[in-house]
């Protein structure tokens, strides 16, 4: 079969296809998937990379998210059969150390895939292919950010920093949905209008903008004694230097969520904020099965249609985590093998 797969780390260009790769036979408890579509990610770009304390096991194919057609059956598994469409979890619900699809095991930029069992969710009709295979890291990871641990309510201010990219497009659909008022930050004029075209009620350009003086002048700044001004929820999974700023914008009381820090993990901080303002800190790791689920089950019923930023073919799978490390998206990276 044909692969796009990594030998050795160091940078994107170590991505090579290879069009004679041995095809996957499933095991004990596996199905083979005929892979339709898989979405990039972000941790794509690290794995390339390299991370500090994580071993990939070499030549790895790429692509956590995949969605696609079981084409073939292995013993033990009930409940499937050729044909069905599915989603694979990266995570396995019943052993999470088993590691992540592409990552540790081979992922999506194939095309095939063999793929345990309990990693399957049915994939409901009016879902595409490229739709589901959108969801796991990053709307699953803003799912259970959002809801799960954050407890975000309708009618909420909620500020979103990385708006534009494949977490926070999901933040600002999911927070218009919720009837919230969204102020979201992007880097360029056409990410400001896409966020706009999201239903965003205010968009913030943060290399020409000091969005802590943008929220200030146009909410007030927070009162230390009163709850007012601000925002109620910062949604903030770049970390960097963006992390002590969103203290100064979060109102009495408010919440600060994260799942990631793409800008990097260990800014300083500044306890006063935490504790002047009885700021609430949640993070949050990952996803579920239940996620998934509701998230495809939203897609069906016409509440929610993923960002797709646009569709590559496999042998342009290096272009697109390229894209991605330039920060060159809008949305969701899909390839198609």
């Amino acid at each position: 079969m044909r692969a796009v797969c990594l030998r050795e780390q160091g940078s994107i260009d170590k991505l090579t296809l290879d069009a004679s790769y041995p095809d996957p036979q499933a095991g004990e408890g596996q199905v083979v998937i005929r892979v339709k579509a898989t979405s990039l990610n972000y941790h794509d770009v690290f794995t390339c990379r390299g991370m500090p304390g994580i071993k990939i096991p070499m030549p790895m194919i790429i692509g956590l998210d995949m969605a696609g057609e079981i084409v073939e059956i292995g013993a033990g598994v009930d409940g499937w059969k050729a044909g069905d469409r599915v989603l694979v979890n990266p995570l396995d619900p019943t052993d999470p150390a088993k590691g992540l699809m592409g990552e540790m095991l081979p992922g999506g930029t194939a095309e095939f895939c063999a793929v345990d069992a309990t990693r399957l969710i049915a994939i409901p009709d009016g879902v595409a292919f490229e739709q589901a295979a959108a969801l796991p890291v990053a709307y699953g990871t803003a799912h259970r950010m959002m809801f799960t641990n954050g407890g975000i309510e309708g009618g909420e201010r909620i500020l979103i920093l990385g708006a534009s990219g494949g977490v926070g497009s999901c933040c600002v659909l999911l927070s218009k949905m919720m009837g919230c008022e969204v102020v979201a930050c992007g880097s360029t004029e056409g990410k400001l209008r896409a966020l706009t075209e999201w239903g965003a009620d205010h968009v913030i350009n943060y290399r020409e903008q000091d969005f802590v003086k943008e929220i200030w002048d146009r909410f007030t700044k927070p009162h230390r004694r009163r709850y007012e001004g601000g925002v109620d929820v910062v949604i903030n999974f770049t970390g960097g230097d963006t992390w002590v700023p969103s203290f100064k914008v979060t109102r009495r009381g408010g919440k600060i969520l994260t799942c990631g820090a793409t800008a990097g993990f260990d800014p300083k901080t500044d306890l006063r904020y935490i504790w002047t303002f009885e700021l609430k800190i949640l993070g949050s790791n990952s996803w579920l099965p239940d996620d998934l689920e509701k998230l495809m089950g939203l897609i069906r019923d016409g509440r929610l249609k993923p960002v797709i930023d646009t569709v590559l073919p496999l042998e342009k799978t290096a272009d697109g985590v390229r894209m991605l490390a330039d920060r060159e998206v809008i949305g969701k990276i899909i390839i198609t093998p």
